[in-house]
């Protein structure tokens, strides 16, 4: 007789009794975790008779609880909080963002943090407003801090462990599911299956036995799991074959393992049980559209509960919770709207460069947009090249470079302007034959739609004026890179041999930049090895004189716009092969790089700036970089950028010439060299300072001399302090 599979609530359990047998290190806090009640839901019972010592019931405070829970963690232990109900957690809100997931990080080395926060979340229960809520929400994109929640398809122990060992997390367990049986063995019910991707902590891929491809894929957390399945089962009536992932981990998320399959349908849907705005759901949506919206079909379909509290009466609760009639309905509606092919429709002949669901009002599908008149609107006299939408996210970009001159004749398909993008250069060629009329200048930004120039069949009477610069609103940016970036093609269910990693799009745009660098620079390199023991002294007593966090990358800033004066065509742009454009301001770009990709946003004025100026800015910057939040405007106008990559122990990188700028400064890690001060050895703390410069501009001689200029700079730690400005 084959043994029934366990519930959700005996996995867990059994999940927790491993982990307390293999990590001697780790407590369990809560309130009546302790036997013989063993918890609210019962995931606690057992561990208390094994484990006396290490499983302690609280008083009622889920701050102090978890506040606890971080102490344990920063003195080496570990800890798994439970929250007695999901709601409560907001109560430990403070101790969750401002203690535990900060401390991580904030003391300048990664600190462990092994600490999981359980909470039971959901409604259908019938326990009212305030045991009922679903509140992930809440803490999605808090640094450092993971989500889970569990599922009928996932081993809690593997996202337990995972959680304590990356820590900190979160584990949300929907109620519904405590009294529910786990899956195995790869089977749903009598006409689904599931398989893992991406590990056992990655996505559960729910697809029918037949091997039907996906009309729908419907995304959901573990909580709804049943309702989904359900929906996917009355879908399944209607002619409509839906396939369901369900992860392990909530956030980040990982879509890697599941790009192929998203992009091959026809619909893709999130559907969870939080109220509308700000969700997990929301999440999913803007990363999937980020990442293969030239490959979907419609938008992404968010379905969540009603924006109401949870009643406690049963047919009010079900009116208010999102279920599974209603998630098939929306599907259902979403899919009617949804073309059955991906292939559209050839665009007219004049309009070659308007992108597919461009934004501008009054565009139809395949017109021209109005803004292609030009500004005047006066009939275009010739072939208007209107901008292009070149990502999901800019409505603005800037004009870099024409490659020809006003009224010079062009070739369909030659190149004829760059445009930047906040992420990337975007080279646009010319839709048809005729001569050039430019329409915006160099330097000015322009909107998706407007005109860009007009090619025309007889050269113009006289140049165009220039165009003035177009000031769109302030609007913040994520990364974005070309509409056309590559996306791998689609796979039903890709054999474990056949993973891959598919680039995001913040990479492509990364990629489409150092590309073209080593495409057009003829880049050399040079380094020197520099002591900066004296600096880094005097920048701590710096930081308490200012109140700012004055570290080595301001210094090294500052002491590069130093040797401005002495050096100023390394800090110049090539306009000609004879001709370089000297910079006015000293306006240095820095890489920055919060692990959502790579930015190289400005600093202006950096010789007429404090270091406190440069690091708040600084600070700013990576403010900016987390949340992908820069304009055009911050990342252009550099006249030579430093790459900062100062984490402990590296060497040096070798970083390339971001064109049309001519050099670009690295500044490697500390480390620690053993040298002879008179006769006796002695340590000292050093970095290595690097310079890649574009050859055609710059001699060897000319860039050690530099290197040399800015070391000279870093040693005398209190000129370079006194030459900052008023503090």
């Amino acid at each position: 007789m084959t043994r029934p599979a366990p519930r959700v609530v005996e996995a867990l359990n059994a999940a927790l009794h491993r982990l307390f047998e293999e990590r001697s290190s780790l407590h369990l806090l809560g309130e009546d975790v302790r036997d013989p009640y063993g918890g609210a839901f019962k995931v606690t019972r057992g561990l208390s008779t094994r484990h006396p010592d290490r499983v302690l019931s609280t008083p009622i405070s889920e701050a102090g609880i978890t506040g606890v829970a971080g102490g344990l963690a920063l003195a080496g232990d570990q800890a798994i909080v439970e929250m007695m109900f999901g709601d409560f957690a907001a109560l430990a809100f403070d101790q969750i963002l401002n203690l535990i997931s900060k401390s991580v990080t904030m003391y300048g080395d990664r600190v462990p943090m092994p600490v999981v926060v359980r909470c039971p979340v959901g409604g259908n229960r019938g326990y009212g407003p305030t045991h009922s809520q679903s509140l992930q929400k809440h803490f999605v994109g808090v640094p450092n801090l993971a989500l889970y929640e569990t599922s009928p398809f996932h081993d809690p122990y593997a996202q337990l462990a995972e959680g304590l060992d990356r820590g900190p997390a979160m584990l949300f367990e929907d109620k519904v599911l405590y009294t529910r049986r786990m899956f195995r063995d790869g089977v749903v019910d009598e006409h689904h299956r599931y398989a893992l991707r991406g590990g056992p902590t990655g996505w559960a891929h729910v697809s029918p036995m037949d091997g039907t491809a996906a009309d729908v894929v419907l995304i959901c957390p573990g909580g709804t799991t049943h309702r989904a399945l359900d929906a996917a089962r009355i879908l399944r009536t209607r002619g409509i074959a839906a396939h369901v992932l369900v992860p392990a981990r909530l956030y980040p998320p990982d879509l890697e393992p599941v790009l192929p399959l998203l992009a091959d349908a026809r619909l893709v849907a999130v559907a969870e049980e939080s109220t509308e705005g700000g969700t997990w759901g929301a999440e999913i949506a803007a990363r999937v559209h980020t990442r293969i919206w030239s490959h979907l079909r419609s938008p992404v379909l968010q379905l969540n509960s009603a924006d109401s509290v949870v009643p406690t009466a049963p047919h009010l609760e079900s009116r208010v919770l999102l279920g599974a009639e209603r998630i098939a309905a929306e599907i259902e509606k979403g899919a009617a709207r949804s073309p059955q092919s991906r292939t559209p429709a050839a665009p007219p002949p004049l309009a070659p460069l308007v992108a597919a669901g461009s934004e501008t009002a009054g565009a139809g599908a395949g017109e021209q947009p109005a803004a292609a008149a030009g500004d005047s609107g006066e009939p275009a006299a010739g072939v208007p090249v209107a901008v292009p939408k070149l990502n999901n996210n800019d409505t603005a970009y800037l004009v870099v470079r024409w490659f020809a001159d006003d009224g010079a004749y062009i070739g369909e398909g030659d190149p004829l302007v760059e445009l930047e993008t906040s992420k990337a250069v975007e080279e646009i060629a010319a839709p048809a034959d005729g001569h050039l009329r430019i329409r915006a200048a160099e330097g000015s930004e322009v909107g998706v739609g407007d005109l860009l120039a007009e090619l025309l069949a007889e050269p113009p009477a006289a140049p165009a004026p220039d165009t003035p610069a177009l000031t769109p609103s302030d609007e913040r940016v994520a990364a974005p890179v070309p509409a056309a970036a590559p996306v791998d093609p689609p796979a039903q269910e890709p054999a474990p041999a056949a993973r891959t990693h598919v680039l995001d799009r913040v990479q492509q745009g990364t990629a489409a930049v150092v590309t073209r660098a080593h495409r057009e620079v003829p880049v050399a390199f040079a380094a020197v090895e520099v002591r900066v023991d004296a600096v880094l002294a005097r920048l701590r007593t710096l930081s308490d004189e200012t109140g700012a966090e004055v570290g080595l990358p301001e210094a090294v800033v500052k002491a590069v716009a130093a040797a401005h004066p002495a050096f100023p065509h390394l800090f110049g742009t090539l306009v000609d092969e004879r001709t370089v454009r000297l910079a006015d301001t000293v306006d240095i770009g820095v890489t920055v790089d919060a692990g959502n990709g790579l930015y190289i946003p400005v600093l202006r004025d950096c010789a007429g700036r404090s270091l406190a100026d440069l690091s708040d800015d600084l600070m700013d910057f990576r403010m900016k970089a987390f949340r992908a939040e820069f304009t055009a405007g911050e990342l252009s106008g550099g006249c030579l950028s430093v790459s900062l990559n100062t984490e402990p122990g590296v060497l040096f990188v070798q970083p390339i010439v971001m064109a049309p700028q001519l050099c670009m400064v690295s500044v490697g890690g500390r480390l620690t060299r053993l040298v002879l001060e008179d006769g006796v050895p002695a340590s000292t703390t050093v970095v290595t300072l690097g310079l890649a410069y574009d050859h055609r501009v710059v001699n060897g001689r000319d860039a050690i001399a530099f290197l040399r200029a800015v070391a000279d700079a870093l040693h005398d730690a209190e000129r370079l302090v006194a030459c900052a400005g008023p503090q």
